[in-house]
């Protein structure tokens, strides 16, 4: 997501400046974290509600009532109680999401578990699954509005595609320029959008007193058990009410908890559930406005603004997932769960508004097949949330973890207090598993193949680590040094090593061909913390093996950039001397060939391979001067 950063000023009334801090996040959190949930009005009572005509014929006043009152317990349960009050309380020293909390309970543990390690994975592919169908229901069912506009019904509906394709391929391709500049809108024009749902809700809601009875959590239970089959394909619409929750946790090292809790608590839910009891309200008066309830709160005047400020919202509902999905790719690559890839900082005021070109085209070929092949919104809402709810799922078990080993509570405690949600999400995924034969196998299908390539990558990575600690050892190579000293030039030779301990086959390499040494040597590793971000204190370990021989170790959070030049000059500041015009870097690079004996299957051995000549070269995703840079290749069997 786009970070916003928060710097108070030196002015003398420093409460002034930090209430000013704290709304100016909250107004940023309205824009960002919210965008998603916000647009779930424009089609989830339609689709919940629609399930009930289509059986029975038509909707009675007390089945419109238990439909509201499921929608409002849904986000009382999933959103107020689990994230604004439980896992907001779960942070990675101010970070949040699925990698991120999983992060923090391998630090716990003090490993890398399995367990842990596939419900991460499971949590992040399910993620890219939705950040494929989040934008394309959103803009779409915004577009589908102006077939209510008064003049452009029966006309306007062959062309509702094409505009709603082009409104998305814009609006990734201005993705490269960043988020700033749009950004700074994000917030008013959601406040806006938010004021409007709050409005619309209490302009229908005198139309029947009676739907403020779905206030009352029986009325959703006694629809439950009155409609057992009927009531258990409800609530996979139901559960769109809740899509886009996740954001409150991803998001809140860009905010803080208060701020996103505060616009939950004061803006956010009492916007939604005015506008869904309106709704609910509208279509009791008036069972003709069923087809389309949302846009038919407005009069015929104020349609063509609502359908503006609807399609402003679905794209910033799109924007944030769009971001959510390079913030989630960054930490991916940060913990070794992907390859390099590459990643441009698009503003210099506020760090962590990334670009990544890679991610954004493959989403945008999502985004544009899923509009195209699903057709409508409603087609859309058959496949949404199967994977939104995978998400959920996993962050209530490793919340448990978290719970238990993080927060030191008893482990019957963290059960105890997370089974209710477990049990809510399951019966959800059960009703959402029957759209899978509606189209809700596709987000399943680009799931499990995201969470394929990582865990392609995680072992292919293990089984090279491994390979290559055979390797000749430092002491080894130090030994042979002292016996058969090599002639020795001027400068400094920095060599990057993921394993200090055994010598880099670039120094390997440059003995053998080159039959030289720099006069000092820096063996630097990379190390990437198990926190989003490392202090400057903490960031570098200079340790001298000899008095020409240094291994300095540079670490950075997995939310941040690895930056070496930046981290040497550091490290130069605490005296480690060499000159960066008289230093030259050398990297290893590896040629991958497969074997019979490399512990994956030959196939795996193949998209390892792939994965690996394809991801960005160690100079650029490090930040290494070019013009410093001496590759030695390698081949090496895996």
């Amino acid at each position: 997501m786009s970070t916003l950063t928060h710097a108070p000023t030196a002015a003398a009334n420093l409460p002034d400046a930090s209430k000013r801090g704290f709304w100016g996040l909250t107004l940023a959190a309205i824009g960002v974290v919210y965008g998603d949930i916000g647009t779930s009005p424009l089609y989830a009572f339609r689709e919940s509600i629609g399930h009930v005509v289509r059986e029975n014929g038509a909707a009675t006043n007390g089945e419109i009532i238990g439909v509201i009152s499921l929608m409002l317990w849904a986000l009382i349960a999933i959103v107020t109680i689990k994230y604004a009050t439980i896992l907001l309380r779960l942070d990675n020293r101010g970070e949040g999401g699925t990698l991120s909390l999983m992060a923090l309970v391998q630090r716990a543990l003090g490993k890398r578990t399995p367990l842990v390690l596939i419900v991460g994975l499971a949590g992040a592919g399910l993620f890219y699954g939705d950040a494929m169908l989040t934008p394309a229901i959103s803009v779409l069912s915004a577009i589908e509005g102006l077939a209510v506009l008064p003049g452009l019904t029966g006309r306007v509906e062959p062309f509702v595609m094409p505009i709603t394709l082009g409104i998305l391929i814009a609006l990734f391709l201005v993705q490269r320029r960043g988020s700033g500049v749009v950004g700074a809108w994000f917030g008013p024009i959601c406040i806006l959008w938010f004021a409007v749902l709050g409005g619309l809700g209490l302009l229908h809601l005198s139309q029947d007193l009676s739907i403020l009875a779905a206030i009352n959590p029986l009325y959703a239970i006694n629809f439950l058990s009155s409609h057992t089959g009927l009531g258990f394909i409800v609530l996979g619409s139901v559960f769109l009410t809740v899509t886009g929750a996740e954001a409150l946790y991803a998001d809140m090292g860009h905010f803080g908890r208060k701020p996103i809790s505060v616009a939950w608590a004061w803006l956010v839910f009492p916007a939604l559930a005015l506008n869904y009891l309106g709704q609910g309200a509208m279509v009791i008066a008036d069972r003709s406005t069923i087809g389309n309830p949302f846009f038919l709160m407005a009069p015929e005047a104020w349609r063509p603004a609502l359908v503006l400020i609807a399609t402003a919202a679905t794209i910033i509902a799109s924007q944030a997932v769009i971001s959510g999905a390079y913030s989630l790719t960054q930490q991916a690559i940060q913990l070794g769960l992907l390859p390099r890839m590459r990643i441009l900082q698009t503003s210099e005021r506020h760090f962590g508004q990334i670009y990544m070109p890679q991610v954004n085209y493959l989403l945008m070929l999502g985004v544009l097949f899923m509009t195209f092949s699903f057709g409508s919104s409603s087609a859309l809402g058959a496949a949404y949330g199967v994977s939104v709810i995978g998400t959920m799922m996993t962050s209530s078990v490793l919340a448990i973890l978290a719970i238990w080993k993080v927060s030191k509570r008893p482990l019957w405690f963290a059960v105890l207090l997370m089974s209710p949600f477990i049990v809510i999400e399951l019966i959800f995924a059960g009703s959402n598993l029957l759209k899978v034969f509606h189209g809700g196998i596709v987000p399943l299908i680009i799931a499990a193949g995201f969470i394929l390539i990582m865990w392609t990558w995680v072992r292919g990575s293990a089984l090279l680590h491994e390979q290559t600690r055979r390797d000749v050892s430092l002491q080894q190579i130090l030994a042979t040094l002292e016996i058969s000293p090599p002639k020795r030039v001027r400068g400094t030779a920095i060599f990057l090593t993921a394993d200090p301990q055994a010598a880099p086959t670039a120094l390997l390499h440059n003995l053998k061909h080159n039959q030289v040494l720099h006069e000092q040597i820096i063996l630097l590793s990379i190390r990437t913390a198990p926190t989003p971000r490392i202090a400057d204190s903490e960031r570098i370990t200079v340790e001298t093996i000899r008095p020409d021989i240094q291994i300095v170790t540079l670490s950075f959070g997995f939310m941040e950039t690895p930056n070496v030049i930046r981290g040497l000059t550091l490290a130069r500041e605490r005296g480690l001397a060499f000159d960066i015009m008289t230093t030259s870097f050398f990297l290893s690079r590896r040629a991958l060939v497969p074997t019979d004996k490399s512990g994956m299957p030959r196939w795996q051995d193949l998209l390892f391979i792939f994965l690996a000549r394809n991801s960005s070269s160690a100079t650029e995703f490090f930040h290494i001067p070019t013009s410093r840079v001496v590759e030695l290749g390698a081949q090496v069997a895996i």
